[in-house]
C-alpha cells in the first residue's frame, strides 16, 4: 500500500508507512527497507560552506545560544528561497558539536512525514527504546511527547536544527516545536509571519552586499575574473547566495572551453532565458529543487496554493512584469484581473507573498515592496503563454493609471523616479513575451512617453532623457522604427537634449526625426508640426533666428488650418514666436503679445498653462521691445500666477522669476532683482550643475546686476 504522505518507518525488519498522522499500515520484508534519515547528526547537505560571507553578526549571534549553559531558546532564521539560511545553520551545527560539545541533531522539516521520520530518529539517538518507538510509530503514544520527553533527559546539551521549514503547520499539528533547557532549537523556514513562531527570536537572512556576493564569486571561481567582473556578475543575478553559487559552480567547472566572469555576465545580459544558464552550475542536485534557481521558489508557490491561495501566484507572476527595483503599493490598489486576482483577493495574496517571504516591504519615502528579481525572472519564464497578454496589458493599465495622461497632471518626483524602472521593467518584459500583442506593446511604450514628459515638465530633464532613450531602443525592438509612438518618443529625447544644454546635438536630433515624420506621416500631420516647432528652439539659441522664424510660422499656419485658430495647440505656437532674442524678428511678432494673452483667456482661461505661457513669453517680448512698464507689470503677474498653479521650484516658475530679475534690473531695481536672481541660480546650480548654459547665464546675470548695484549706490549723493 501507498499513501500521498509516502511517511515511513522501520523497526527489526518492518516498514510502517503513514498516512495521514496516525494511522500505521505494515508491510512485513526480509531486511532492512529504512526509508528514513540515514543520521541525524549530520546535515544532510553534501560538504558545508568553507566561508560563509556577511554573516558575521548572525553568526555571532547563534554561537552565543550554543554556549554552556545555553537553552530553553528557538532561534528562527527566515528569508527568500536561496539566501543561505541552511548555510548558517551548518556552520553553527559544525560550531556547536566541534567546539561546544553538543550533540547537534539535523532533521528535515519540509514536510509531515520526513519531520516525523527525523524527529523519531532523534528520540533514538537520545536513548530511546525499541518498545517506545514501537509505541509512537502505532499510536499508542504520542510522537512529539517521546521525541521531547528524551531530549529533556539527555545527558548532554544539543542544537536541534529544523531544516526547511516552510510550513510551520507541520510543526504545529503534533506540537513538534518546543524548548528544553538542555538544548536550543534553530528551525529555517521562508515563512516570515511571526503568529507562526510565538516566543522565538526571529533572524532574518538577506541577500548579500555588493562587495561580499563578488567575493563569493571569487572564492568558488579563483583566477576567472576580477573584483568588478564579480561584482557585475552579482548586480545580475541579485547577489542572492544561490544564484552565486551555481554561477561560481559553473565557472570552476568548465573542461572544454572556460569562460571567464566577463564572458559569464556577457551571455546572462544576451540570453532570453538567463535562469537557464544559472541553473547549468548546479552539481549533483538530483531532484532537488532547492537547488535550482528555476525550482526553488515553486515550493513556496506549492504551498500557497494549498492554504487556498492560488492568486498569490498570479500576484506574482503581475509582480513579474514589472522591475525587481522598489515597487509602490499604490500602484496594486487599481488590480482588476478577474476571476485569476479580484480585486477583494488582493490584499491576502500580496500577505500570503509576504508571509513566504516571496516580497518585502521596504522603508521608503513611499510605501513600497521589493522582489527579488531573479525570482522574478524565474516566475516569468514558467508563466504560461496564455496567461503572459493578460498579466503584461494588466501590468500596463496599472502604470497608466499612475501616470499623468496629460503634462498638466504633475506627480511627486519622487514616485516619479520609483515608477521609471517598472515601465522599462515592462518594455523588456513585453519584448521577451513573444505572447504579448501589439496593442499591450503600445500601452507599454504610452507609459514610458508618459513618464518621460512627465519627468520632464518637473524639471528632471537627465532622467526625461534617459527614459526616452532607453524606451526607444526597447520599443523599437518590438513596434519598429517608424511607429508612431517610438517617434513620439524620440521627440522626447531632443527636447530633453535641448534642455540639457546641448542645443547643436538637440537641433541634429530634432532635423533627422523631423524628415522620418514628413515621411511617415506627412509635412502637415500634427506630430511633424510639433517637431518643427522643438527644431525652432535651439535654432534660436545658436543664431538661425530666419531658419527657427520659418518653422515657427510653419507651425502656426498648419495648426490653424487643421485646428483653428483659436485651438490650445494653435496658441501655444503663437506664444512661441514671443521668445525671439530682441532685434528685428522680434520686433514685428512683439506687438501681437497682448492680443494673444488676451485670446487665450478668453478661450482657454486664466490659469491654463498656455495662457501662463503667453503671458509669460509676452512679459519678455515686451522687455525686448522696451516697453519696460509693460513688461514689469506682466511679469510680476505671470510669476505670482506661476507660484500659484505650479509651485515656486517648477522650473516655468523659475523662468518666470528669471525674466522678472531681468526687467527690474532694466529698470534700475538692482536690490530686488538679485533676490530673484539668487533663487534661480541656487534652484539650478542643485539640479541642473555648475557648467549647464543656463547657469552659467544667471551667475553671469547676479554679477552683472550686483556691479550695477554697486555702481548706483557709491553714486549716490547720500
Amino acid at each position: 500500500m501507498t499513501d500521498r504522505n509516502d511517511g515511513r518507518a522501520t523497526d527489526q525488519g518492518r516498514v510502517y508507512q503513514a498516512s495521514g498522522d496516525q494511522h500505521i499500515t505494515e508491510h512485513h520484508h526480509h531486511g532492512s527497507a529504512w526509508t528514513g534519515p540515514d543520521s541525524v547528526r549530520h546535515p544532510p547537505i553534501g560538504r558545508a560552506p568553507a566561508i560563509l560571507r556577511d554573516r558575521g553578526e548572525l553568526i555571532e549571534r547563534l554561537k552565543a545560544a550554543v554556549t554552556e549553559g545555553a537553552g530553553s531558546t528557538v532561534f528562527v532564521l527566515h528569508g527568500l528561497g536561496g539566501c543561505g539560511k541552511t548555510a548558517v545553520a551548518c556552520t553553527i551545527f559544525g560550531h556547536a558539536t566541534r567546539e561546544r560539545g553538543r550533540v547537534g541533531l539535523w532533521v528535515n522539516a519540509s514536510d509531515q512525514a520526513s519531520l516525523r521520520a527525523g524527529m523519531l530518529a532523534v528520540a533514538a539517538d537520545r536513548g530511546a527504546g525499541d518498545g517506545e518507538l514501537m509505541a509512537a510509530r502505532n499510536g499508542l503514544r504520542a510522537a512529539a511527547d517521546l521525541v521531547w520527553d528524551r531530549l529533556d533527559r539527555s545527558d548532554v546539551p544539543w542544537l536541534l536544527v529544523l531544516d526547511n521549514a516552510d510550513d510551520p503547520a507541520v510543526l504545529r499539528d503534533g506540537g513538534w516545536l518546543r524548548t528544553s533547557p538542555r538544548g536550543t532549537v534553530l528551525v529555517t523556514t521562508r515563512q516570515a509571519a511571526g503568529h507562526w513562531w510565538p516566543a522565538a527570536e526571529l533572524l532574518h537572512v538577506d541577500v548579500l552586499p555588493r562587495e561580499e556576493a563578488a567575493q563569493v564569486l571569487r572564492d568558488l571561481a579563483p583566477g576567472t575574473g576580477s573584483a568588478e567582473d564579480a561584482a557585475a556578475i552579482a548586480d545580475s543575478l541579485g547577489r542572492l547566495p544561490l544564484a552565486l553559487t551555481l554561477a561560481g559552480g559553473f565557472l570552476a567547472h568548465q573542461v572544454i572551453d572556460p569562460w571567464t566572469m566577463e564572458e559569464y555576465g556577457r551571455r546572462l545580459q544576451e540570453r532570453p532565458d538567463p535562469i537557464e544558464l544559472i541553473d547549468q552550475g548546479a552539481i549533483g542536485a538530483g531532484g532537488d529543487s532547492r537547488h535550482l534557481v528555476s525550482g526553488t521558489w515553486q515550493l513556496s508557490l506549492n504551498s500557497l496554493a494549498g492554504q487556498n491561495l492560488p492568486e498569490a501566484v498570479t500576484l506574482l507572476r503581475l509582480l513579474a512584469c514589472w522591475s525587481n527595483d522598489p515597487l509602490p503599493l499604490s500602484l496594486l490598489a487599481n488590480v482588476r484581473l478577474g476571476p485569476p486576482l479580484p480585486a477583494h483577493r488582493v490584499e491576502l495574496a500580496l500577505r500570503g507573498l509576504i508571509d513566504h517571504s516571496l516580497t518585502e516591504l521596504v522603508p521608503s519615502d513611499i510605501r513600497c515592496l521589493r522582489t527579488h528579481g531573479v525570482l522574478l525572472d524565474s516566475v516569468a519564464r514558467v508563466t504560461p503563454a496564455s496567461e503572459r497578454d493578460p498579466l503584461a496589458a494588466a501590468a500596463a493599465g496599472l502604470l497608466l493609471h499612475a501616470l499623468p495622461a496629460t503634462p498638466e497632471r504633475g506627480l511627486r518626483d519622487s514616485l516619479l523616479t520609483a515608477l521609471a524602472p517598472h515601465v522599462l521593467g515592462l518594455l523588456r518584459r513585453v519584448i521577451t513575451w513573444p505572447e504579448t500583442t501589439i496593442g499591450t506593446a503600445e500601452s507599454a511604450a504610452t507609459c514610458a512617453l508618459r513618464l518621460a514628459t512627465a519627468q520632464h515638465r518637473s524639471g528632471d530633464y537627465a532622467s526625461a532623457l534617459a527614459m526616452a532613450e532607453q524606451a526607444t531602443v526597447l520599443a523599437r525592438q518590438r513596434l519598429g522604427d517608424d511607429h508612431l509612438l517610438v517617434l513620439r518618443l524620440r521627440q522626447r529625447i531632443g527636447k530633453a537634449t535641448d534642455r540639457l544644454g546641448r542645443l547643436d546635438e538637440a537641433a541634429g536630433l530634432h532635423r533627422e526625426l523631423l524628415d522620418d515624420l514628413e515621411r511617415v506621416c506627412g509635412p502637415e500631420a500634427l506630430d511633424t508640426l510639433t517637431t518643427c516647432l522643438h527644431l525652432s528652439r535651439p535654432l534660436v539659441w545658436i543664431d538661425r533666428l530666419a531658419e527657427a522664424l520659418g518653422l515657427m510660422h510653419r507651425a502656426v499656419a498648419g495648426r490653424a488650418a487643421q485646428l483653428g485658430p483659436w485651438h490650445p495647440l494653435t496658441l501655444e505656437a503663437r506664444a512661441c514666436l514671443l521668445e525671439l532674442p530682441p532685434g528685428p524678428e522680434l520686433d514685428r511678432e512683439a506687438p501681437a503679445g497682448p492680443e494673444l494673452v488676451a485670446d487665450c483667456r478668453r478661450e482657454l482661461g486664466p490659469d491654463h498653462p498656455i495662457t501662463l505661457s503667453a503671458e509669460l513669453n509676452c512679459a519678455g517680448a515686451l522687455l525686448g521691445a522696451g516697453r519696460h512698464a509693460e513688461a514689469l507689470l506682466l511679469a510680476r503677474r505671470a510669476l505670482a500666477a506661476h507660484e500659484h498653479r505650479f509651485g515656486t521650484a517648477y522650473p516655468i516658475t523659475l523662468a518666470a522669476r528669471s525674466l522678472l530679475s531681468n526687467v527690474l534690473h532694466t529698470v534700475g531695481e538692482d536690490q530686488e532683482a538679485i533676490e530673484h536672481a539668487e533663487i534661480v541660480r541656487e534652484w539650478r546650480e542643485r539640479v541642473l550643475g555648475p557648467e549647464h548654459p543656463w547657469t552659467t547665464g544667471i551667475r553671469d546675470k547676479l554679477r552683472r546686476y550686483r556691479r550695477s548695484l554697486a555702481e548706483a549706490t557709491s553714486s549716490d549723493p547720500a
